[in-house]
């Protein structure tokens, strides 16, 4: 397979991939992106897929609002409570302390993946070079370019590289739990001493909210099998009351966990980004946000060598920038990565030493604001 219209080949058609096409395009309409997509053609194919709910921060709606990519279906997170399930220490945040419209969003995995589908083909219009190309599972994907984009994704023990990490011997389920007296746009966060227990908002209304329970993988698939009646049981006595009685459960999933990461992401004129970089546990919602903020800044380092004359496409001049890219993620992906792995181990320990730092650490952020909005900050805009 080749193209001789390809400047750069953006392998994967997932969020990541489409957002990167699209603001280089946006940016650059003349640039020559071919888009290797293992996704039908048709959107209606798509209207029944991944349903659950994905954590987008308040940063990542501001850079997908610039391509008109933002879904219509979405709930908001006003308030954050994070505690630990027997234990002291508590911390609320809310968005008045942060002066922002909101902490951040929670939206269906298909509507941000149909919704940058969209944006993308309106983008097309005007775009001549561009090229779409749907390619079936088992059909070669190599096309020869000057740039090389991996943005395949996928989740944890499903991809095909392994590289630094590490196997949290987790699962998460999810679902969708309805709730006797839930506040609206309040996210809650309970530490188990199996794994963190999230309740958060859905476009459902205020009294359906999105679950998800991580544990062990005996523990979660011995979840999964019992019944609605046990389930909510369970639930209840691991979670408390603080938000009533829960009523319903549906639509139970597991996915399996783990750390999986890239320590170089950049290779000659190959670069790696979103799930193909880096796969994170859920604990703190950041593994899509951190992909939104590599294709973005990826997409602002390819424009300024393509948007050149053809004579300056060197290879020389495509190493050296995506080098700069690599330099300028550096920051950011260290610290989300390292952050996001520590909040998951750390949140798992029985250890009492362990336990007690946790409980000070919670109550350090409630009574010590710079350390709260900082910790906010990270999750909603990544670091700079």
């Amino acid at each position: 397979m080749s193209s001789p219209h390809s400047d750069i080949v953006i392998h994967g058609g997932g969020p990541v991939g489409l957002a990167c096409a699209a603001w280089c395009l946006q940016k650059y309409p003349e640039a020559k992106i071919t888009l290797l997509d293992r996704n039908p053609v048709d959107d209606a194919d798509m209207v029944a897929a991944d349903s659950r709910g994905i954590a987008l921060s308040h940063g990542s709606k501001i850079l997908l609002d610039t391509i008109n990519a933002w879904p219509s279906e979405c709930a908001d997170i006003h308030r954050v409570h994070v505690s630990q399930t027997g234990r002291f220490g508590r911390a609320l945040m809310t968005r008045e302390e942060l002066n922002q419209d909101a902490l951040g969003h929670i939206v269906r995995y298909r509507d941000i993946h149909l919704t940058l589908r969209k944006a993308l083909r309106a983008i097309h219009k005007i775009s001549p070079h561009f090229i779409w190309q749907h390619i079936k599972d088992d059909a070669p994907t190599h096309i020869d370019a000057k740039c090389i984009v991996h943005a395949e994704g996928g989740l944890f023990k499903t991809q095909d590289w392994v590289e630094s990490g590490r196997d949290y011997g987790q699962s998460a389920l999810v679902g969708l739990v309805e709730v006797e007296n839930a506040a609206p746009h309040q996210a809650w966060e309970r530490f188990t001493t199996e794994g963190p227990l999230a309740v958060l908002p859905s476009h459902y209304g205020p009294q359906i909210l999105n679950l998800v329970w991580c544990g062990s993988p005996e523990s979660s698939g011995d979840r999964l099998q019992l019944s609605d009646a046990e389930f909510l049981s369970s639930l209840q006595s691991e979670f408390g009351t603080r938000i009533g009685r829960f009523l319903k459960i549906q639509d139970r999933r597991l996915y399996e966990l783990g750390l999986n990461y890239r320590k170089q992401i950049t290779k000659d004129n190959e670069v790696w980004i979103g799930n193909a970089a880096q796969t994170l546990h859920p604990v703190a919602g950041q593994g899509l946000n951190l992909g939104l903020r590599d294709a973005y800044l990826l997409a602002e380092k390819l424009v300024e060598v393509f948007a050149r004359p053809s004579a300056e496409h060197s290879l020389a001049n495509i190493q050296n920038a995506l080098e700069n890219y690599a330099q300028s993620r550096k920051v950011d992906r260290t610290t989300t990565i390292g952050l996001t792995d520590f909040m998951a181990r750390v949140f798992t320990s029985n250890l009492a030493p362990v336990v007690l730092a946790r409980g000070l650490a919670l109550s350090a952020l409630q009574w010590l604001p710079p350390a709260k909005t900082a910790l906010a900050r990270q999750m909603m805009f990544g670091r700079r």
